[in-house]
């Protein structure tokens, strides 16, 4: 409890760092020359606010797995000094990088023990996490003096408070993906290596999409629960992996983002392939995909579906389904497993 209120006495010293302003202009960066480095002190607009770095962060926390995911592709390892909230493993390729970034919790972390790690920024991907009910709300950060960022993914074109599973207005677009990469390379001053990074997404997701022809192939995208399960509905993560590789989601005709739906609607709506989130979490049923596949095989409406029967299941991680750079993950992994099954007759 020492560290904590050290660090609350030493971060009240610093409330001048966050400048607030309500603006709706999510991409504009200001900054100035200063003695801190060249372009600081650096304004961002942020999910109508107005964000204010002295300096390149050095002790940043992220609170989810998406924004953490990002600023190790960055090569930001050694300026971070906790991340929290994973529903998978780390990439593969961002293992080694991770493993020198402490943990401060596999689910969402005490204010207190994000304040212990003496952060210096603060980024999240869900308003659930960083905002009402969450770790805290920004306005609790900026009080203390710490800049805090939320990825434009959840407050973009959304019709409700961020991370509420509600509608959007407008469907997600990975343009809000490279938006979030380029704001935190500008961030920590590392500029070209966020259109590097951005570039090569792009790369991926040209080879993904002109290799793929899917016309007639409809999905249904299952991220748990096995009651009443949340399956996405037409404009998040899931249509950008739809519309990418040229398919249709069953439940497109929904703008809420995880509409909770009945098994029998499922069985109607009769998708040509399943897809199917392996969540490494295990908060609820059908986060597992063992769970959910023997589930599907059981129940007695499920398993009449053809896509049960000849065993089409698509198979993502619970983070590609998710607004960040795993949405790229996602679209090669349904485009690679539809074309082995070849073409719909």
């Amino acid at each position: 409890m020492r560290s904590v209120f050290r660090h609350l006495g030493a971060l009240f010293a610093l409330t001048g760092m966050v400048s607030l302003a309500g603006c709706a202009d999510h991409g504009e960066t200001t900054g100035a020359s200063t003695a801190s480095g060249a372009g600081f002190p650096l304004t961002i607009q942020n999910c109508g606010r107005a964000v204010t770095v002295d300096a390149p962060p050095r002790r940043a926390v992220s609170l989810n797995q998406g924004s953490t995911e990002i600023l190790l592709s960055l090569g930001l390892a050694d300026r971070m000094v906790g991340t929290a909230t994973w529903t998978d493993p780390v990439r593969a390729d961002l293992a080694e990088a991770n493993a020198k970034v402490p943990r401060l919790a596999d689910n969402k972390p005490s204010l207190e023990v994000v304040l212990d790690a003496e952060p210096d920024f603060v980024s999240a991907s869900f308003g659930g996490t960083l905002g009402t009910g969450g770790v805290a709300d920004r306005d609790r950060f900026d009080q203390l003096g710490v800049p805090n960022y939320l990825s434009p993914t959840d407050c973009e074109g959304r019709t409700s408070s961020v991370n509420a599973d509600g509608g959007r207005t407008e469907p997600l677009r990975i343009d809000s993906v490279y938006t979030e990469i380029r704001q935190l390379a500008t961030i920590f001053d590392v500029k070209d290596r966020g259109e590097t990074l951005i570039a090569s997404l792009q790369r991926r997701l040209d080879a993904a999409t002109t290799a793929t022809k899917n016309a007639g192939v409809s999905l249904a995208f299952w991220f748990s629960d096995i009651r009443t399960p949340y399956m996405a509905g037409c404009c998040g993560s899931s249509g950008i992996i739809a519309s990418a590789i040229g398919a249709s989601n069953v439940f497109a005709d929904t703008t809420d983002e995880w509409p909770q739906v009945s098994w029998e609607s499922v069985a109607d709506r009769d998708p040509y392939a399943l897809v199917l989130a392996d969540l490494s979490r295990r908060t609820i049923d059908g986060d597992a995909l063992d769970s959910k596949i023997a589930f599907l095989q059981s129940h007695p409406v499920t398993q009449r579906m053809a896509a049960v029967r000849e065993n089409r299941f698509v198979v993502v991680n619970g983070a590609d389904m998710n607004p960040s750079l795993r949405t790229v993950d996602g679209v090669e992994k349904v485009a690679a497993a539809l074309a082995q099954w070849g073409p719909v007759r």
